[in-house]
């Protein structure tokens, strides 16, 4: 390899770039996952309180939003389920007919099942975390979150205007 000034090769270089590119996309990468970790960690701090607040944000009865919670294993399992209930038009039931065989695959795979679209603007707030939870401050930062199908001011799917 041939050296750069101070001894630094061509080869470290190319290590040092490609470093430089990988680990911010790692990090954006864990979008979903860190948005589902809080929701775990506000939901097992109060669990009646979480139920509420999804009852309140997705518009289901909180007998509903409990059965669930009961069906799942983490309660960012029942955010996920009502907000891809939300996104696809369809009630929590036939959103977990769906997860059940397939939760093993991931909530990308569970989405496409029910309809959603791989390059939709849902899609796309799915992967990347940027979805919003009433229940007080979960959301990834910066105000993100707060557009269609993702539970705030009624945004239920593609094309609509929710200002």
């Amino acid at each position: 390899m041939k050296q750069i000034s101070g001894g630094t090769t061509m080869r470290q270089i190319i290590i040092l770039l490609a470093l430089c590119i990988l680990i911010p996309t790692a990090a954006f990468a864990g979008g979903l996952e860190v948005f589902l970790s809080n929701v775990n960690v506000q939901a097992r701090a109060d669990l009646p309180g979480f139920s509420l607040g999804l009852s309140t944000q997705f518009g289901v009865p909180v007998t509903q939003v409990q059965m669930v919670v009961r069906s799942v294993a983490e309660p960012a399992d029942a955010f996920m389920i009502l907000q891809l209930g939300q996104m696809s038009h369809r009630p929590p039931e036939s959103v977990l007919a769906v997860y059940q065989p397939n939760r093993k695959k991931g909530w990308g795979a569970i989405a496409k099942e029910l309809g959603i679209k791989p390059g939709s603007r849902e899609f796309h707030a799915l992967k990347n975390g940027d979805l919003h939870f009433a229940g007080g401050g979960s959301e990834r930062g910066g105000g993100r979150g707060d557009g269609p199908g993702n539970g705030h001011r009624g945004g239920h799917g593609r094309g609509r205007n929710n200002s």
